[in-house]
């Protein structure tokens, strides 16, 4: 039997280290269907939950740890093979599993950043209003990348490079950087600085009085954030803008504020009284007006051309076209009120009074 064997080129299978082979073969393939099974039954019992880490720590795990089996259970069968055959390739074999399990790991720690991210942001958390999505983002953007910075660091320790130096002439090499590249570094902090104290999020509809800036956040990245003007133009603003500059933010407004000067005759000073109650009255009673806030309607001035009285008061919605419909609700009542007591709006006039000329001798 050797020697047929030996005649088709399958000496091989009469070597001592072919079963131990063999049996690492069959359990690491064991191994990994029982991982695999394991795994599949523990994702669908983790779908179950409202917990954002336990399905996130699973559907993660699944490929780096079977990949992580498989790269150990060879790395074990070729140090077999290296006692037996004596080839100096198989001396690559330790460092190059040390990678491995290294890159294995980085990567099930970034799937895992990334899928609870994923489900924090989908959660119903976002919903209420409890996380923002660009935090969540940018905070596993940020966690990623240590992930892969230290992860690199490691395998170079492990490939005996060492990073002392690295370290050292990273840091000489950081201060030259830091002077090359300071709007980039302060644009960097300017969006650090968006994310942690969260002045506006994506969807928010934001204005500068010191600079031209207004319309709606559409993105917020490291560098920049766009923002879409109302003529749906993008705005491309430096994140280190914001942080020099005054930001205001009227969508997280409470109200909106209705104000308005209404003039009416002078000849109908009589009646300024009547009209000026029954205009507050009215908006006591709107239901769209919030009586909670601040709610004046008061005469307050003599003007050229009429006397003056003015409203100021709040709606409940803050959204700009159903502001709107209310306003012009109120100020059509406002005239008709006007109108139900005989008095008329005001509008620009001039009264000219010429004296009679002196009577003539008789």
């Amino acid at each position: 039997m050797q020697e047929l064997a030996d005649r088709y080129g399958f000496a091989f299978l009469g070597e001592s280290w072919l079963p131990e082979v063999l049996v690492v073969i069959m359990v690491v393939t064991a191994v990994n269907i029982a991982v695999y099974y394991l795994l599949r039954h523990a994702e669908k019992a983790a779908s179950k939950t409202a917990n954002v880490w336990d399905d996130a720590l699973i559907r993660a795990a699944v490929k780096p740890l079977r990949l992580t089996i498989w790269l150990v259970g060879l790395a074990a069968a070729a140090d077999i093979l290296g006692k037996h055959l004596g080839a100096p390739i198989f001396e690559l074999v330790p460092p190059l599993r040390n990678v491995g399990v290294v890159a294995n790991l980085a990567w099930f720690l970034i799937l895992l950043t990334g899928n609870v991210a994923d489900n924090i942001i989908t959660s119903r958390e976002v919903a209420s209003g409890e996380v923002d999505r660009a935090t969540v983002d940018a905070v596993s953007k940020l966690i990623k990348l240590t992930i892969l910075v230290v992860s690199a660091l490691i395998v170079m320790q492990t490939l005996g490079i060492s990073i002392a130096g690295i370290l050292a002439a990273g840091g000489i090499g950081g201060i030259a950087i830091g002077f090359a590249a300071k709007d980039i570094l302060a644009n960097f902090f300017g969006g650090l600085t968006i994310y942690l104290d969260r002045p506006f999020s994506v969807g928010d509809w934001v204005r500068s009085p010191d600079k031209d800036i207004e319309g709606t956040v559409e993105y917020i990245s490291w560098r920049h954030t766009r923002i879409r003007r109302f003529n749906k133009n993008p705005v491309y603003v430096p994140n280190a803008l914001f942080t020099t500059i005054v930001v205001e933010n009227p969508s997280r407004m409470s109200n909106r504020r209705i104000k308005e000067t209404i003039g009416i005759r002078y000849q109908d000073l009589d009646k300024m009284a009547a009209i000026i109650a029954e205009v507050k009255a009215m908006l006591l009673n709107h239901p769209e007006i919030d009586t909670d806030q601040t709610l004046i309607v008061n005469f307050n001035e003599f003007a050229d051309s009429s006397l003056n009285f003015f409203i100021y008061t709040f709606t409940r919605t803050i959204k700009w076209v159903r502001y709107h419909e209310i306003k012009q609700d109120i100020l059509l009542k406002v005239a008709e009120i006007i109108g139900r007591h005989g008095a008329e709006i005001a509008f620009p006039t001039r009264t000219i009074h010429l004296e009679s000329a002196a009577g003539g001798a008789a």
